[in-house]
């Protein structure tokens, strides 16, 4: 059986479809668009994308603080003094308003 065509056009084959198409959807309104999967699918807000550069520099306690390394401990240690190394150890938290910026900003998922 020949692939949906005509039986002589005198047209190669490729020039007739082999499927039928959809007929366009009307436009639904009322009650079935609040149905429509597609609709709902939509609306939704797109997802936020945590920062790379603030996951490795912040991380949110317990608590809900906002936790960080102190600067100028990575390289050149030879130039700073035995005291402001030693006083750049650990961690320390951000005021609330700075860390409450950085978890909306660049950490809403953590």
């Amino acid at each position: 059986m020949p692939l949906n065509r005509p039986a002589s056009d005198g047209l190669p084959w490729r020039f007739f479809s082999l499927a039928r198409k959809a007929p366009h959807e009307s436009v639904r309104t009322g009650s079935a668009a609040k149905n429509n999967r597609a609709t709902a699918q939509e609306s939704k807000m797109p997802k936020l994308k945590t920062k790379s550069g603030a996951k490795k520099r912040f991380k949110i306690t317990g608590t809900g603080k906002v936790v960080y390394a102190h600067q100028g401990k990575r390289h050149g240690m030879i130039k700073r003094t035995n005291k402001a190394i030693r006083n750049l150890r650990g961690t320390n938290v951000l005021f609330k308003t700075d860390g409450d910026n950085v978890k909306k900003y660049f950490l809403p998922n953590g």
